[in-house]
């Protein structure tokens, strides 16, 4: 065959069919760099329009591979980026618990100030109700505020449990499990009342009345701490308690059925809390004048 480079040749015969193969030149043109001189002008002009499209392939090629590469570094640089902002929020999160626990009003003006928490009541009441890191006891003393938005959040707190079909010895345990209750009488008179009024919503009919289940939701939690605080040595009977809860249903009974499964249940299994202080509820109201003022209060 002949060629225009001396010294070039290949292991067979190029006809001018393959000379307009594109893919023969694709995979050739780089082996073979002089145009034969057998070719007319028209496939002269057809072969370096094969070089022309190859080169441009391999320059959009080339393009693209660049283009990844720098796709890759800011993916890597905006993941490295997110992973600092992370650790930075987490560090700042972590602060603002330990803050909270400390002084719940400043630790949940601190995560506001810092972007992780709004300042809404719906948000603070998540917050404080997945508990993550937080002392039950601040968050006790948080949600018992008399302020007018901290009661709007023990609110938004509390209907954040759901109490449908519970009997009021569950609806307690459950509710009494997400915080500490405060030492202070008023707080605690808040937060029963909203208690009350979220199982009544969740169990229409149960009681005749929010005032009824509150009454009752006193009475058992000093029940708890009658029947299993080694220091009270008059242990109630069940019927001592169906006696003390007459007429707590607007003036009527309430049923004698009802009132000895409540009385059973926190007999045989007494309130249980995760508490950071050691003491449980069997100490809650074990003190001369808070009991006065709950027996004055129901009478």
């Amino acid at each position: 065959m002949r060629g225009g480079g001396e010294g070039v040749r290949l292991p067979f015969r190029l006809t001018r069919a393959d000379v307009r193969s594109c893919e023969f030149f694709t995979v050739f043109a780089a082996e073979w760099p002089n145009v034969p001189d057998d070719l007319s002008p028209e496939e002269q002009q057809e072969l370096e329009n094969i070089r022309r499209r190859k080169q441009e392939l391999q320059e959009d090629i080339q393009r693209l591979k660049d283009e990844i590469a720098e796709v890759t570094s800011e993916i890597e640089n905006l993941g490295s980026n997110e992973e600092r902002k992370n650790m930075q929020r987490n560090k700042q999160v972590a602060m603002g618990r330990k803050k909270f626990n400390m002084d719940p009003k400043k630790g949940i003006q601190f995560l506001i100030e810092n972007d992780l928490l709004k300042n809404t009541s719906d948000d603070i009441a998540q917050f404080l109700y997945k508990g993550e890191g937080l002392n039950k006891t601040a968050i006790g003393d948080y949600l018992g505020e008399r302020d007018d938005f901290n009661i709007e959040v023990l609110h938004a707190f509390v209907e954040l449990h759901e109490f449908t079909d519970l009997n009021l010895v569950q609806a307690l345990r459950q509710f009494l499990w997400s915080f500490r209750l405060p030492g202070e009488a008023q707080k605690i008179d808040r937060m029963m009342e909203a208690f009350a009024q979220r199982y009544c919503q969740c169990n229409a009919g149960v009681f005749q009345s929010t005032d009824t289940c509150y009454i009752l939701s006193f009475a058992i939690i000093m029940l708890n701490t009658s029947l299993h605080n080694p220091n009270v040595k008059d242990k109630p009977s069940v019927e001592r308690f169906i006696s003390m809860n007459r007429g707590i249903n607007d003036g009527g009974d309430l049923p004698e059925d009802l009132l000895k499964n409540l009385y059973d249940s926190i007999k045989n299994e007494p309130f249980k809390i995760p508490e950071d202080d050691g003491n449980d509820l069997t100490h809650t109201f074990f003190n001369p004048d808070r009991e006065g003022w709950l027996l004055k209060l129901g009478e």
